[in-house]
């Protein structure tokens, strides 16, 4: 149990931080809206760009704060890259990605990580698998050598890929079977996306991962695991010249894999609203709405994206935002809601809403709500006040995300493995300065439709005893290893 001093020492220290990074967040506001330079404009750190042989990309990022360096590999490869029949083998390989080589028994990766005074793991997306190593500085190597050994030369033994596939299997029925509101989640995208392959769940259908076999995992592995198909992401207190020389001693030698061309798999226009409902055990009924929307990678006006961004920070970028004050606090008809857009994915995504109705409330008065809330954005242009305390937000959260050197890689991964550039985050800030209340109210009145929306509600049955409720928080974004 924690110490009661020690919970308050915790929160003073979290507020002065809060009030800090807001002081920053304003200063740097106030100097954009003056001309001036602020003293707290953000630094751009020195990115280096190198190419190996084999095709394998290498981005290094210097941040020289601290002795330390997060090596990251990205494969672009994820659970939208699979079919029907093997969904989940991405996230299955990534769990044998642990399970020895011919020089590494398995799990003496993550001893030697260990040993070494690192952390590692890995996480399986939609659009990428990725695998990181977070070091002091001197025991980069150690990084590349592990990686380099497995990238090409895993055993995939059967007993071991046995014993996998059960952890998958089990991990699925903790993660969704057995939580209501996942598993509404799950079956809320595989109405919203009918062709797209984000139909499938990262963890895979349960009927696939019993009917995978060692076989399905060597193709796959031999298919997308290949230097070619793969970026290497370094950050930290590093020279760039170096790891680029260290890279070619580990990488170079790996062999390249053979071109692959996708094909599309493109989402049908959706022409009318879809619903479902979910009956399972659980305490309290859940909603979720889903509006059919570009991203960065697939809009056609490149404006709109940040515009949605914005939108859904007015909804639910924090306690002022509407869904709190209007829903929330105010006419109390939710428990809680939220709304969410995902601005990065290989295609199109969701603009969502959440939502759990209070004690003496229904999910279609809560539905209501939500809608009359779109309809104001809409008719009623977002006031002054409302975009600029979301600008501060951004630039806040901006600051914050560029003080670790993990989410500095994290954010230059996932944009290279989509298929955008790396340099997009250092333009965020200013897309996102640069949107006016008018483009808030277009893509509102263009994208949040009946005809692109998809709902779904959990309506809950009677619990039984013993049996696992909702999980605090919903589903997850991505399953971890």
């Amino acid at each position: 149990m924690i110490d009661n001093s020690i919970k308050r020492n915790g929160l003073i220290i979290g507020v002065v931080a809060a009030i800090i990074l807001g002081a920053i967040a304003l200063y740097q506001w106030q100097g954009s809206v003056s001309g001036k330079k602020s003293p707290f404009q953000p630094i751009k750190a020195k990115v280096s760009e190198f190419m190996l042989d084999n095709g394998m990309k290498i981005i290094v990022r210097e941040d020289h704060r601290a002795p330390v360096v997060v090596s990251q590999i990205w494969y672009k490869v994820g659970a939208s890259y699979e079919h029907n029949g093997i969904t989940g083998v991405s996230h299955v390989l990534e769990h044998m990605m642990f399970k020895g080589t011919n020089t590494h028994a398995p799990g003496e990766f993550s001893k030697i990580i260990s040993e070494n005074g690192g952390r590692e793991n890995a996480f399986t997306g939609r659009d990428y698998t990725a695998y990181f190593q977070q070091l002091e500085k001197s025991r980069l190597e150690v990084s590349f050598e592990l990686e380099a050994d497995r990238m090409r030369n895993l055993l995939l033994q059967p007993d071991e890929f046995a014993k996998e596939v059960r952890v998958v299997m089990e991990e699925r029925r903790l993660r969704t079977e057995d939580n209501p509101q996942s598993l509404t989640y799950e079956r809320f995208s595989a109405a919203a996306f009918q062709t797209s392959p984000y139909h499938n769940p990262i963890i895979g259908w349960m009927n696939d991962l019993e009917n995978m076999n060692i076989d399905d995992l060597k193709d796959w592995y031999k298919k997308w695991y290949a230097p070619n198909n793969a970026t290497l992401v370094v950050v930290g207190d590093v020279k760039p010249n170096e790891v680029y020389l260290m890279a070619q001693k580990y990488f170079g030698p790996v062999p390249r894999g053979r071109n692959i061309k996708l094909k599309p798999r493109l989402e049908v226009e959706q022409e009318g609203e879809r619903r479902i409902v979910v009956k399972r055990p659980a305490k309290l009924p859940y909603l979720l709405m889903g509006y059919q929307v570009p991203v960065l990678k697939t809009a056609q006006e490149n404006w709109e994206p940040y515009a949605l961004e914005v939108l859904a920070q007015i909804l639910d970028g924090d306690d002022s935002a509407r869904l709190a004050i209007n829903l929330v606090r105010g006419t109390q008809i939710a428990a809680s809601a939220g709304a969410s857009y995902d601005i990065a994915a290989r295609m199109q995504s969701l603009f969502m809403f959440s939502a759990v109705p209070s004690q003496d409330k229904t999910v279609n008065d809560i539905e209501l709500a939500l809608k009359t809330e779109i309809e104001r954005i809409k008719n009623e242009p977002i006031t002054k006040e409302e975009l600029e305390r979301v600008k501060i937000q951004v630039v806040a959260s901006d600051i914050y995300e560029k003080d670790s050197v993990f989410y500095q890689a994290m954010q230059i991964g996932m944009l290279e493995t989509i298929g955008l550039n790396w340099k997009l985050m250092d333009d965020y800030v200013e897309r996102i300065r640069s949107i006016t209340a008018e483009q808030v109210q277009q893509v509102a009145k263009k994208y949040l439709t009946d005809d692109h929306l998809t709902v779904a509600v959990l309506e809950p049955l009677p619990l039984d005893n013993g049996k696992p409720t909702e999980i605090p928080g919903g589903p997850t974004a991505d399953v971890r290893h």
